[in-house]
């Protein structure tokens, strides 16, 4: 088992690496492909050693060869996030189907997590494409009643929707076509408690931000990535927390 995981690891740190550039250039309307990965910096291009996950920014103590520029420790954060999520996947899953789409979900949740920290932007054409992706993976690898999927998207989709409204654009565009796609994976169930801890860690890491001087009151800040952490509560361990709660309530 241990070569499953350290294939694994290395599989998703690759991925990982990978999905910096997408959430980095997408949102730009960039090509993933052109140009090669470069210094934002000096733009010199990077060699196949410099590219290394995790290990390159470590022997480089987090500055370009060839610059001395500061690389931003959310590269490799990303890289080593996303193998700790497809290993945690694997973990709570095994050899299931069900897997397929648990890494397709961790993929999109780290992309967007990306995006909305740089950009507090959350793409049309990277949920439109992980839809096109989930959509028959769902068909296939069904939910338990089968239309739960189907239900906890439109649910999702509709209830940030009404949000917004009555906020009256509090909540970005982004955010609820994020939730459509998040029914899709978890079901009504899952959904509901998707916003529940999302709005539990945003509301708490708001008010330490706040105090501490970080963000100003009704300045607006990324949510994409609470959702994407309350997403993985809910998908991973929503058994464990609904017992949890139902037994302290007893």
């Amino acid at each position: 088992m241990i070569w499953i995981y350290l294939y694994i690891t290395v599989l998703a740190l690759i991925l990982g690496s990978f999905y910096n550039v997408v959430g980095l250039r997408v949102p730009l309307r960039e090509s993933i492909i052109r140009p090669p990965s470069h210094c934002p910096s000096c733009e010199k291009r990077l060699k196949a050693y410099e590219l290394i996950p995790v290990i390159s920014f470590v022997i480089q103590k987090g500055r370009c060869r060839h610059c001395q520029t500061r690389i931003s420790p959310l590269y490799p954060f990303f890289e080593l996030v996303t193998a700790v999520l497809f290993v945690l996947a694997f973990e709570r899953i095994g050899f299931q189907m069900e897997l397929i789409v648990a890494w397709v979900f961790v993929s999109l949740l780290v992309i967007i997590t990306i995006t909305d920290l740089h950009y507090q932007l959350i793409p049309n054409r990277i949920l439109l494409f992980f839809l096109a992706v989930l959509v028959p993976l769902r068909l296939i690898i069904p939910t338990e009643p089968w239309y739960d999927a189907f239900l906890g998207a439109v649910i999702g989709f509709g209830l940030l929707f009404f949000i917004a409204l009555l906020s009256k654009g509090g909540m970005g565009g982004g955010d609820i076509k994020l939730f459509g796609v998040i029914g899709l994976v978890l079901g009504l169930e899952g959904t509901m408690l998707t916003l529940f801890f999302a709005s539990i860690l945003g509301a708490i890491i708001g008010i330490i931000l706040m105090f501490s001087g970080k963000i100003k009151r009704g300045v607006p800040f990324a949510f994409g990535p609470f959702i994407a952490a309350g997403a993985i509560l809910a998908y991973f361990y929503h058994d464990l927390l609904i017992d949890w709660y139902i037994n302290v309530l007893l």
